[in-house]
């Protein structure tokens, strides 16, 4: 008896565990992709710089300078649905192996957040703004959220990212021109909110994928 229960348990380790690894492949593989196809879009866009122009220009700046750019646009849109579909996937399997319900929804938040910013670009207007807004707040959140699933020193490494990223998007949002992050320019400082948490999903991607050491109680 006591060797089927020990039988059974092993399984379902070992299917939390297949689980997270491929959570961890797939937040990997949607942010590599991202990285990779936003820097293709960027060197396409005649006069693009990232210190003078927002991720979200690539799509489409915002009205009245409206310009529309192919294939950057093209390129952006369909990357950022893609991150935001991967990441969404990814939080459904880890929820399915930890059961860990606010860093999940945070994470899932996110993705959906980032699918829609693909599907409503810069001219449409406020809907890409709340859009954008909700995955600004909810990625940083979820990596502080990581804290109680990974070991240390991930953790403590997760919980700086995050608050380094929404220290960034308050300061752009309520300090406005005075945002120290200004120095910059509008472009580098919208990175300095996006990029640490999208390299903190490759790190955890790679975490979930190495490590059989994730909390899964």
């Amino acid at each position: 008896m006591k060797a089927c229960l020990l039988t059974e348990e092993i399984a379902i380790l070992k299917s939390r565990l297949h689980y997270l690894n491929a959570a961890g492949a797939l937040l990997f593989i949607g942010v590599l992709q991202w990285f990779l196809i936003v820097i293709a879009a960027e060197t396409l866009f005649p006069g693009y710089t990232t210190r003078a122009n927002d991720l979200s220009d690539l799509a489409s700046t915002v009205w009245p300078n409206i310009s529309l750019v192919q294939p950057s646009a093209m390129m952006f849109n369909a990357t950022m649905f893609l991150l935001g579909l991967t990441v969404l996937i990814s939080a459904s399997l880890i929820y399915r192996a930890t059961e860990k319900r606010l860093f999940t929804t945070l994470l899932a938040i996110s993705g959906l957040a980032a699918m829609a910013v693909g599907v409503f670009p810069g001219d449409t207007g406020t809907i890409h703004g709340l859009v954008a807004m909700v995955c600004f707040v909810t990625a940083p959140l979820s990596a502080i959220a990581a804290y109680r699933l990974v070991n240390r020193p991930l953790g403590y490494f997760s919980v700086v990212i995050g608050v380094f990223s929404l220290i960034a998007l308050f300061s752009a949002v309520f300090l406005g021109e005075s945002s120290p992050f200004l120095a910059l320019g509008r472009g580098g400082e919208e990175r300095a909110v996006a990029y640490p948490v999208l390299l903190w999903m490759i790190g955890f991607g790679g975490y979930l994928m190495g490590s059989p050491q994730t909390n899964v109680e």
